[in-house]
């Protein structure tokens, strides 16, 4: 995989983009090691990204297009169609929940879907219930920053809100799938910020989230916490 990966970088045009990859191995990890290779399995994949900013995971996605003859559709409420210059992309200015004009240059169906915009635990629910029926089934719906770790209290990046926003999504994720385990496989990754990666199994309707009904707060299990300190 190693090999792929200066493969891939050695086909990046931009050097900015280029020293993003090199300098930020959270990214490579996250990114390039956790799906890279199951883009590759789909012909002329048609690929959904909402979030581009730095052009990191658009940089990723026309990789691929480029080799598999597929198409890239890039969403964000900044302009930064100036990033590429590729025929296989199309870059949309809207914001991701700004459905009729988004829908209204877009396919009907995608091998893809990539969300990065607001890291907020409602917005991406709201998000990810619209577009899950335009993905194809064995296609793939990833989420970008879903993981807690990196800004808990005197950890490398310790930040209140970016830990909170993070941990809410992680659960309200869990909630979705906690009611849609018919509906999709879904596999976490906690490298960095971590991602998820959700693959859509039929065309079944997704179900409302369902809040877990876990047993960590009962007095059940504080009476069991008391006995085990007596014990020890």
């Amino acid at each position: 995989m190693s090999k792929n990966f200066e493969e891939f970088k050695d086909r990046i045009k931009s050097k900015e983009i280029k020293d993003l990859w090199e300098n930020l191995p959270g990214i490579k990890k996250k990114f390039f090691d956790f799906f890279y290779k199951d883009l590759l399995e789909y012909e002329k994949p048609q690929i959904l990204e909402f979030g581009v900013r730095h052009g990191v995971s658009t940089s990723l996605f026309l990789d691929v297009c480029n080799q598999k003859n597929g198409n890239l559709y890039s969403i964000d409420v900044q302009d930064y169609s100036y990033q590429f210059n590729d025929k296989n992309w199309r870059f949309i200015q809207s914001k991701d929940n700004d459905f009729d004009k988004v829908e209204a240059e877009i396919p009907g169906q995608f091998h893809v879907i990539f969300l990065d915009t607001i890291h907020k635990a409602e917005h991406i629910s709201n998000i990810f219930y619209h577009y899950y029926n335009k993905l194809k089934v064995e296609g793939l719906f990833i989420i970008d920053d879903m993981s807690w770790l990196l800004y808990v209290k005197n950890a490398k990046h310790d930040h209140f809100f970016k830990e909170v926003n993070n941990h809410e999504t992680f659960k309200k994720i869990l909630d979705i799938y906690n009611n849609n385990q018919d509906k999709f496989d879904i596999h976490f990754n906690f490298c960095d910020t971590g991602a998820v990666k959700i693959i859509k199994k039929n065309q079944e309707p997704l179900n409302e989230s369902k809040k877990i009904q876990s047993r960590e707060n009962t007095f059940k299990n504080f009476l069991r916490k008391i006995y085990i300190k007596i014990k020890n």
